[in-house]
């Protein structure tokens, strides 16, 4: 019985974020609205979200390189340290050559 509260209080906290996420959005827009203004910085410019689906994609290419690096890496160290070090370190690498990737994609962008 009690191996059940800690998924119904695992979905009920990630349901209250996304709640006041989502109110929180709307009240911020009404109130644009009710100034007269428009809601334009909520939309997001399609060649950015390209751009950062590049980011999430190679970051987690790098992090499934650190699970394999870490599984070749714990026959030498502890396990544990072996696969927190080796995604780390992949996920590290694989953030920075996705910033060089993502600003050479902006710059043929903006040309």
């Amino acid at each position: 019985m009690e191996g059940i509260f800690v998924p119904i209080g695992f979905f009920l906290t990630i349901f209250a974020i996304l709640y006041v996420f989502w109110t929180t959005r709307t009240k911020e827009r009404l109130a644009l609205v009710e100034k007269g203004l428009e809601a334009n910085i909520f939309k997001t410019d399609p060649v950015r979200k390209r751009l950062d689906l590049v980011k999430w994609g190679i970051f987690l290419i790098a992090l499934g390189v650190g699970v394999v690096a870490g599984s070749a890496l714990s026959n030498a160290m502890d396990e544990v340290v072996a696969f927190f070090t080796a995604i780390l370190v992949c996920g590290g690498v694989g953030l920075i050559l996705a910033y060089f990737v993502t600003n050479s994609l902006a710059k043929k962008e903006e040309q």
